[in-house]
């Protein structure tokens, strides 16, 4: 279903559910406070989980939601919170005897309507979850994870720092784009990348420096897009890319991201002959012709220039080039559209990461 609802229109949906809210610990500082709460019947909080959801609090999660006997989820907050919302939902059908990542979901009617505080992930519109498990992060898709609803309120972003509003905005942008380049992609989801791409070049100075409520919407509808879009797809090279750099330089995923998409891009025009699309090099230059006259890799660049998306300074260089090489997702590779080698990933990072001076 997924489909967009108002949020004064949230009531109807949960004024006679036993609802488990989902959300960030950030939830009582945000301005749609009040209407949620007003919108329940009863309501169950959790918010014991990390920015990076862990298996274990996410079973502390499905504990509470059976014992509580709920029969709505309501995520309210960023990527993780949905991201355990998600999980929760898949989980509270299967037997709590087992591992839950060695099950498969049982189908279940649970009402589950998101909320996103920021706009970048589009997380409310796709069935994909990322999770860490013993250490190593660990991805699910499955249709059931997919919101039955999601509430778009531009007002919550202004709650977000400038910094944050920069990292979300670009990871929606990176999506958009690496969608429309993807093996994977087909008509329905060309045309929501294109949405991303255009909302996002005509609105993020004015988003990023004016804080408008118009621009705050148009980039909220873009991220929205860009979920849309890698809910086909899935994500290339730059996202498999980045996960590592987040997590060993402390950098928001939005930033890791970015500083990617600038090589992979650039590595993708130099390198069309070897494309793997079984559509043929003709049709990739016809996407890549398609995706210059949007937005062109020159521009993508100077937006970060412009945003300060600066690199990491890497203290043990070496070292760190073969854990980053090593921790490439292949399954997200293998949706980029032209042959790339280990030697190239690593040469990619060498970019990256500035030598301390």
């Amino acid at each position: 279903m997924n489909q967009e609802i108002k949020l004064d229109k949230l009531s109807y949906f949960l004024a006679k559910k036993k609802t488990f809210l989902v959300c960030g610990r950030s939830f009582d500082q945000l301005c749609i406070k009040e209407d949620v709460e007003r919108a329940c019947g009863e309501i169950f909080r959790f918010s014991d989980f990390s920015p990076n959801p862990q298996y274990e609090d996410i079973c502390k999660g499905v504990d509470l939601f059976r014992s509580e006997n709920c029969d709505a989820i309501l995520a309210v907050g960023g990527g993780s919170a949905i991201d355990v919302a998600k999980s929760i939902k898949l989980f509270s059908t299967m037997d709590p005897g087992d591992i839950y990542l060695d099950q498969t979901p049982v189908a279940s009617d649970i009402l589950f309507i998101a909320i996103p505080t920021t706009a970048g992930s589009g997380s409310e519109s796709t069935r994909h979850i990322v999770l860490y498990y013993m250490g190593e992060k660990r991805s699910i898709s499955h249709n059931m994870a997919l919101p039955d609803y999601y509430v778009l309120e531009p007002m919550v972003l202004q709650g977000l720092s400038q910094y944050q509003k920069k990292c979300t905005m670009l990871d929606a942008l990176c999506q958009g784009i690496e969608s429309w380049w993807s093996v994977n992609s087909t008509e329905q989801s060309i045309v929501f990348s294109e949405d991303v791409v255009r909302r996002i070049v005509a609105n993020w100075a004015e988003y990023i420096e004016d804080n408008t409520v118009h621009a705050a919407r148009q980039i909220m509808m873009a991220s929205n897009s860009a979920g849309k879009a890698i809910n086909i797809t899935s994500t290339t090279a730059a996202h498999a890319m980045s996960y590592k750099l987040t997590t060993m330089f402390d950098i928001p995923h939005g930033h890791a991201v970015a500083l990617c998409m600038q090589h992979v891009w650039e590595y993708l025009l130099d390198h069309i002959p070897q494309c793997i699309d079984i559509r043929g090099t003709e049709h990739l230059q016809a996407v890549l012709n398609d995706i210059q006259r949007q937005i062109s890799l020159d521009y993508f660049k100077q937006m970060c220039i412009n945003l300060e998306m600066r690199c990491p300074v890497s203290r043990d260089k070496s070292n760190q080039l073969e854990e980053l090489t090593e921790s490439v997702n292949l399954v997200r590779l293998r949706n980029y559209p032209v042959a790339i080698q280990e030697d190239d990933i690593k040469r990619i990072y060498a970019r990256i990461l500035q030598d301390e001076s």
